[in-house]
């Protein structure tokens, strides 16, 4: 049995896999240890990978900063310490206990700090616009991560011999392509060797920083902070530049917070002090043992530091290491997705899920095609890992900076820490993360932009979605009866009842649903039995089955069920309701039809939004997955009914 095998049988026998979705917080032993193997593909491919591309952009030409011996020194000095204070400190020390529920990332300290649904003016509004902007920026790091990371491993072909120099490009665009191509089918299968593989590739990494640095030991004094502020005196603006490549060392921080819900904090923190930590240190420390014997290393050091032997294997092994993280950052965006649609900040999408047993295994196939589209072209346009190193950055560093600021209040607010102590801790965090987003913000003019207006652009969709409902349903309830008022009506003037159950599907629970005016207003009878359906998403990730239903006995067979879930969770109407244990409301299937309202929507100068972003929502709105579709109900048991409604 391979490690997630047993994982997962692990938790079956343990039961946390039903209670909580996500692994217990306290594993020990032998299933620790298996959660930590897990985890090192999943949680730490991004940042694994690091190694083939920070310490070369260093000292790229225009940075000014030659590899001399104390400059090597500086910059792995501030390696260094960039991966103590923001990665073993910031991360796992702190943030990581800011946990909703278990789940961790962006979207889910923004809920700790404020309702995430609540986007409006008097609430707390510019702190949850700053984790949505970070959570847009997501996105454009989803298409950068797999162009910089596949182009930067089949770049090491080249070292071997320039025959393949004119076939990096075909390379990487095929890894690339067939990457994207299986993703339809799930990562079940290949996640089954994610953790031996990275692994292995860890392993890689420690060897070859240590045969250099037993030639080179002096290299090992670099971890006095000293040099770094040597570097920064000597180099001055030539060694700020520099910054936004050190940079480079820490990137995949937000995943090991994003991750947290899949495995837990100590399976994380231990793989990354037993494993990741040491064989990272290792492997930076070696290339610069390399670069102190050998300045002209620095061309490529991370390829030069394998004997010309091994150059092969270790391409293979750093590709199939750099296929891993991009999957994580894949899967990543399709999770995040999935997120905004449950709460209510994007249209419904189409999500398939590729595994009966693992309810984060999901496929949006709109979502894939984007980000292979965007990746080609990111490899088509820069050409290099190098050039693509200046892209990459901006939208991590941005969004550390907001985790920080979240951090701070949830420290306050939530936690009660006194405020000298929190005001401390986070000045530090903000200090590192501010000091490196100006240095990443000078990439802007040669591809720091991209991220950006990639982040603009989805923040824009994001909030245009949410603005754009909250209008619509703002419209709607004027023209809403009353519950109140329907049921009065119905008992005064009894109409005529037919068999079976009809559930009207809408989204004020004091309202009446006005898919059932129109069809009392046309067929002029009501089913014998009556359900005003609503659906919550809750500001927690997974709600347990037994609070998802609430249901509500209206008199003369009128019934209203309210169905909560949490924002990490697909909806399933038909399931939810068949889960219903009442005598007097049974949903038989073929007995049972589904009411849904489709609204024609018409932009307008109407008070609300401008009207380029209600033709937006026009658009996006028409372009939506249809309801039936995302909640799962069965084709041949809906009706729906059409009302025009003015923007």
């Amino acid at each position: 049995m391979n490690a997630p095998d047993a994982a997962a049988h692990a938790l079956e026998r343990s039961g946390a896999e039903t209670a909580n979705r996500h692994p217990p917080s306290a594993p020990t032993g032998r299933y620790l240890a298996l959660l930590s193997l897990a985890a090192l593909g999943v949680v730490y491919g991004d940042i694994g990978t690091s190694p083939l591309y920070a310490i070369r952009e260093s000292f790229l030409a225009e940075h000014g900063v030659a590899p001399a011996p104390a400059n090597v020194l500086g910059v792995l000095s501030l390696i260094f310490w960039a991966l103590v204070l923001v990665i073993s400190l910031k991360y796992l020390a702190f943030i990581m206990r800011a946990d909703n529920r278990g789940e961790g990332g962006i979207l889910a300290i923004t809920a700790l700090v404020s309702p995430v649904g609540a986007l409006r003016p008097g609430g707390r509004w510019i702190l949850v616009s700053l984790g949505l902007f970070g959570t847009a920026l997501l996105y454009g790091d989803g298409m950068i991560t797999p162009a910089i990371s596949v182009l930067s491993a089949v770049e090491g072909l080249e070292v071997a011999t320039p025959f393949f120099g004119p076939y990096v490009l075909p390379i990487t665009i095929a890894i690339l392509v067939g990457l994207f191509l299986v993703q339809k089918q799930g990562t079940a299968g290949v996640g089954k060797i994610f953790g031996p593989v990275t692994m292995v590739w860890f392993g890689t990494l420690a060897v070859l920083g240590i045969s250099h640095i037993v030639r080179e030991p002096t290299v090992l004094w670099a971890v006095n902070p000293l040099h770094g502020v040597r570097f920064f005196a000597e180099n001055r603006w030539n060694g700020f530049l520099s910054l936004g490549s050190v940079f480079l060392v820490v990137t995949g921080g937000e995943a090991l917070y994003a991750d947290m819900g899949h495995f837990g904090r100590r399976p994380i923190r231990l793989a990354w002090f037993a494993v990741v930590l040491p064989a990272l240190l290792l492997n930076y420390f070696g290339q610069g043992a390399l670069l102190i014997r050998d300045s002209a290393a620095v061309e490529n050091p991370f390829y030069l530091m394998a004997p010309t032997w091994a150059i092969y294997p270790v391409v293979l092994i750093a590709t199939a290491a750099t296929i891993i993280a991009s999957q994580a950052l894949i899967s990543g965006t399709f999770s995040v997705t999935m997120q905004a649609v449950q709460l209510g900040y994007s249209p419904r999408v189409g999500i398939e899920h590729t595994s009966a047993r693992e309810i984060g295994q999901i496929y949006i196939p709109g979502i894939n095609w984007a980000l292979m589209l965007a990746c080609i072209g990111l490899v088509l346009g820069f050409r290099s890992s190098s050039n693509l190193a200046a892209a990459y950055g901006v939208a991590v560093t941005t969004t550390m900076v907001v985790t920080t600021m979240l951090f701070y209040v949830v420290a306050r607010e939530r936690w009660k820490w006194p405020l000298p102590a929190t005001l401390l801790l986070a000045g530090l965090f903000l200090g590192v993360d501010l000091t490196f987003w100006g240095a990443n913000l000078l990439k802007i003019p040669a591809g720091g932009w991209f991220p950006l207006l990639v982040g603009a652009v989805v923040f824009t969709l994001l909030t245009t979605w949410k603005r754009g409902r909250q209008i619509l349903t703002r419209r709607i309830r004027h023209r809403t009866l009353p519950r109140e008022v329907f049921l009065r009506s119905i008992a005064e003037h009894p109409p005529v009842r037919v068999k079976g159950t009809a559930v009207f599907m809408f989204s004020d629970p004091e309202g009446t649903p006005p898919a059932l005016l129109h069809n009392l207003k046309h067929n002029q009878v009501l089913h014998e039995k009556v359900v005003f359906l609503s659906i919550v998403t809750e500001e927690v990730p997974f709600v347990p089955a037994a609070g998802r239903p609430t249901v509500e006995d209206l008199g003369n067979g009128i019934y209203q069920i309210v169905l909560h879930y949490g924002f990490m969770e697909d909806v399933d109407v038909p399931q939810a309701l068949a889960a219903i244990q009442r005598e007097d409301l049974l949903f038989e299937p073929m007995r049972t039809t589904y009411f849904l309202g489709r609204e024609t929507l018409l932009a307008t100068r109407y008070p609300g939004m401008a009207l380029w972003r209600e033709k937006l929502f026009v658009v996006m709105s028409n372009n939506a997955r249809s309801a039936a579709s995302f909640f799962r109900l069965p084709p041949n048991r809906v009706v729906e009914l059409g009302a025009q409604i003015e923007l």
